[in-house]
């Protein structure tokens, strides 16, 4: 498929404006996601176009690069956002840097020093009591029922908000006990998951299936095309910022912070599923890590039955301290083994307990930003779609 905007004219002089126009078209021609073109184009409508203006793509230098990032660092731009900004600026000079192309004779983004990537660790997660206190505080109404089953499953499955939305009833496996992630939905969209390993299938614990066969009587026993998590009056997919909306207020009723994300549940599954022991290829399959690095942040949360007797060693313990130690951590040294299809439930089951949801770690983890290999796009569902820009007016609570 070739691009549809024309070369340009011998001697015309191309602006960051023009190229980006011809990138973009570049993107939708190699099918690259609707995420990636919309978190281009925001990138430069927002930050690059009205920066460089109209100065010739091949007489920006490294120093007005530099000059960028420290304007967007004195406006408190994040540290994360400057990196995505600046790495899709240094795609498009590769793009236009081509062979094919010539239309600059180097990329300077590539010299330009970044600021340092941040750990975040503001990211919180419910504990099992909040969890649920959440789901029962559900606000009453047309959308309880919904809502009890979309907290619950997200909890207990890690699934993304976006792959919550877009799940449809023939993806819930009952006689296998497990949910198969088969779809997206961002930005106004139907899609294939964010990366090859998010297309997976995540244990279905019995408290999520019997949450979920509920939901499936009072929706009338739909069809397997049918979302589960339908919008009772079009069928089609909840709105996103009303689902923020109904979310808050549940945390509001339930007495928790209302600061706290959607996007929280799924840390939530991570940590809890860490507190087991589970090991963290496993976790990276269940939660559809790209990379098993952006899992590995759950894994200080993993307990061992052998980590504080080598301290114990080290400083001369006695076999009663030792004995002492064992019974603190609580665990059987054999419990953290593989896991096969006829018992990964019920690790979910015991990570986030019974009726009370016992068991979680009291803390809060990170999922690192994954930027794409050619043209970075933003994360947790882009940024919660674009801070719910495309959404604005939804009357629907």
């Amino acid at each position: 498929m070739s691009e549809a905007r024309p070369r340009p004219a011998p001697g015309e002089r191309l602006t960051i404006g023009a190229v980006g126009a011809r990138y973009l078209d570049h993107l939708e021609a190699r099918g690259r996601k609707h995420a990636t073109v919309v978190g281009v184009e925001m990138a430069l409508r927002v930050h690059l176009v009205p920066f460089f203006a109209e100065k010739p793509i091949d007489k920006i230098r490294t120093s007005d690069i530099e000059e960028l990032v420290a304007l967007q660092q004195r406006r408190g731009l994040s540290a994360k956002s400057i990196r995505t900004y600046i790495g899709t600026l240094s795609a498009l000079f590769n793009y236009a840097a081509a062979p094919q192309r010539q239309w600059v004779a180097h990329n300077p983004a590539r010299g330009v020093e970044l600021p340092p990537k941040q750990d975040n660790q503001d990211i919180r997660f419910l504990d099992p009591d909040e969890v649920a206190s959440l789901v029962r505080a559900a606000i009453p109404g047309p959308y309880q029922q919904i809502d009890r089953a979309l907290y619950l499953t997200a909890a207990m499955t890690g699934l993304r908000q976006g792959e919550l939305v877009a799940l449809r009833w023939r993806d819930v496996d009952w006689p296998a006990a497990r949910i198969r992630v088969r779809q997206n939905y961002v930005l106004g969209q139907f899609g294939t998951p964010k990366s090859r390993r998010s297309t997976r299938s995540v244990p279905m614990a019995d408290r999520v299936a019997g949450e979920l066969d509920r939901l499936y009587k009072v929706s009338g026993q739909p069809t397997e095309d049918d979302l589960v998590f339908a919008d009772i009056h079009t069928g089609g997919p909840l709105s996103k910022p009303a689902i923020l909306r109904r979310f808050r207020k549940a945390l509001a009723a339930a007495g928790l912070d209302e600061t706290r994300r959607f996007h929280d549940l799924r840390h939530t599954f991570g940590t809890a599923m860490a507190a087991t022991g589970l090991p963290m290829r496993t976790l990276q399959e269940w939660m559809g890590h790209r990379d098993i690095a952006t899992t590995q942040i759950y894994a200080d949360y993993s307990p061992s039955s052998h980590e504080a007797a080598y301290i114990q060693e080290a400083f001369g313990s006695t076999d009663s301290s030792l004995r002492a130690s064992e019974q603190i951590t609580g665990r059987d040294s054999e419990a953290a083994g593989d896991l096969d299809d006829c018992g990964d439930a019920q690790v979910a089951d015991a990570a986030l307990g019974s009726a009370d949801l016992d068991g979680v770690h009291p803390r809060a983890v990170g999922e690192s930003f994954l930027g794409d290999p050619e043209a970075l796009a933003v994360d947790a569902d882009v940024l919660a779609d674009l801070q719910l820009g495309l959404h604005r007016g939804d009357p629907r609570p």
